[in-house]
C-alpha cells in the first residue's frame, strides 16, 4: 500500500498561507532551496524542474499529486493546465471544469474513496499539494507530514487543516534546521 505524505510550509503559528493566500513572506535562501529541490525532485513543479535541467531525473518518492481546486489553480491562472506533468495530478473539486489533460483528473466525488484507491495501486508514495480543505477531510489518510515550519508568525490565514476537533497523532522521526531557520520535521503516523 502507497503511502499519502502531506508536505506543507508553515508559519510558527501553523498557518499555510496568508487570509488572501499569500505565501510571498516564507524566507527561502538558495541553499535551503537547492536542498529541497534535490531531496524533493519529485514535487518540484514541472517548469522549475526544466529550469532545473531535471525535468528527465526518474522520481524517487512520489509518482502521483493529490490537490485542491485552490491549490490547482494558481499554475491555470498563468496558462499552465497540467503544474506537475512528471506525475499523475489529481484535482479534487465539484465546481472546476477538467482541463481537458490526459495527466490530470478532475474528480468530484469523495476525495477520501479516491485516495483509497490510489493507495491501493502499486507505485511510488502520493503528494498531498494542498489545501487546508482536503487536508481536513483526508487527515485519516495521510500516513505522512513533511512540515517546514518557517521562523514567520502570520496572526492569522490559512490553517494547515481545517478539520472538526479530533486530536491525531503522529511520531516524530526527523527533524533538520536550516540556514534560513525554518526547520523540516517529519512524521508518520501513529498506529
Amino acid at each position: 500500500m502507497r503511502d499519502l505524505t502531506y508536505y506543507i510550509g508553515v508559519t510558527l503559528d501553523g498557518f499555510i498561507a496568508g487570509p488572501d493566500d499569500e505565501v510571498d513572506f516564507y524566507p527561502v535562501t538558495p541553499a535551503f532551496a537547492e536542498v529541497l529541490g534535490t531531496e524533493f525532485a519529485d514535487i518540484q513543479p514541472a517548469h522549475v524542474r526544466a529550469a532545473g535541467g531535471g525535468e528527465d531525473e526518474p522520481l524517487t518518492r512520489f509518482d502521483t499529486v493529490v490537490m485542491g481546486r485552490r491549490t490547482y489553480e494558481p499554475a491555470q491562472e498563468v496558462g499552465i493546465t497540467d503544474p506537475y506533468a512528471h506525475l499523475r495530478t489529481v484535482v479534487f473539486s465539484r465546481s472546476f471544469d477538467d482541463p481537458g489533460e490526459a495527466n490530470v483528473e478532475v474528480v468530484s466525488t469523495d476525495p477520501v474513496a479516491r485516495v483509497r484507491q490510489l493507495k491501493a495501486e502499486d507505485g511510488l508514495g502520493i503528494y498531498l499539494a494542498g489545501g487546508a480543505s482536503l487536508a481536513g477531510v483526508l487527515l485519516d489518510e495521510i500516513d505522512r507530514l513533511i512540515v517546514k515550519k518557517y521562523p514567520v508568525i502570520a496572526g492569522t490565514g490559512i490553517p494547515m487543516a481545517r478539520h472538526p476537533f479530533s486530536p491525531t497523532r503522529f511520531a516524530l522521526d526527523q527533524v533538520r534546521s536550516f540556514d534560513n531557520g525554518c526547520v523540516v520535521l517529519e512524521y508518520s503516523r501513529s498506529r
